[in-house]
């Protein structure tokens, strides 16, 4: 289980994502990051700890961005260490990507022993390092196909953000397992696992990022893709009973 918060088109993104992060804070308590883009280049903090400590006034000055995403983290996947804390950042095809993920995907061994057989190399032991890895393989020309590429070979639970230069991407599994709600925060939209995050920062909940639903969210809108065949969804009883807080609005 983990928490996961994003912003676009707002000077203040990384500081907004901070307070995201804190409101999901009973999601995850091991580490925490944040990633953030003006749309030239990437910049990201991330360090074991609760989200206060991790975050102080100097530290959100050095990671100012128009865009963000962040990420707490409770480590199912992976041992809890500081290599493994998200968001995962990298560089390939001239762009830079941030990825932060909540959810387990259950063919991440094969598919990382079958990559590593042909030279891939990892730095990390999550499950969430495959996507990428992927999206760096597809043929695919766009951020938002590469990614939709690399979800129709994974399997599992996953509500995720990829931040790029110009865009933020929101991704829930066909099942729905992990929720994912979108809202709006005057001129920009924010993504967050839980809407109690939405509350924090007095944003309007606008609806449930759907179960199979692609977002793709760039400073002149939003855009949504179904991508996948349409299957019963399999919400996870413990975001219920256990996970979310109980002024979260989820599942429908």
């Amino acid at each position: 289980m983990c928490g996961i918060f994003g912003i676009n088109n707002h000077k203040e993104a990384a500081n907004i994502t901070y307070l995201g992060l804190h409101a999901l804070q009973h999601r995850g308590q091991e580490s925490a990051g944040i990633a953030s883009t003006d749309g030239y280049g990437m910049k990201y903090y991330k360090q074991m700890g609760l989200v206060s400590d991790v975050f102080g006034e100097d530290t959100l000055k050095n990671i100012k961005g128009t865009s963000a995403i962040g990420h707490v983290r409770y480590s199912t996947a992976g041992s809890s260490n500081i290599s493994n804390a998200q968001p995962i950042v990298v560089e390939f095809a001239k762009n830079h990507i941030a990825v932060a993920h909540n959810g387990n995907l259950t063919n991440a061994k094969i598919i990382k022993e079958t990559l590593e057989n042909y030279g891939s190399i990892f730095q990390t032991t999550t499950d969430t390092e495959v996507i990428v890895h992927l999206m760096a393989l597809s043929n695919e020309k766009t951020i938002l196909d590469r990614l939709i590429n690399a979800l129709h070979r994974i399997e599992g639970a996953y509500s995720l953000l990829l931040l790029a230069d110009k865009e933020i991407i929101a991704a829930r599994d066909p099942y729905g397992f992990r929720p994912l709600v979108i809202g709006k925060l005057k001129k920009s939209f924010v993504i967050s696992s839980e809407s109690c995050a939405f509350d924090l920062i007095e944003a309007e909940y606008i609806r449930e990022i759907e179960p199979g639903e692609v977002v793709y969210i760039t400073k002149d809108g939003l855009l949504s893709v179904k991508p996948f065949k349409k299957v019963t969804p399999k919400y996870c009883i413990f975001e219920f009973i256990y996970f979310a807080r109980p002024d979260s609005f989820m599942f429908g």
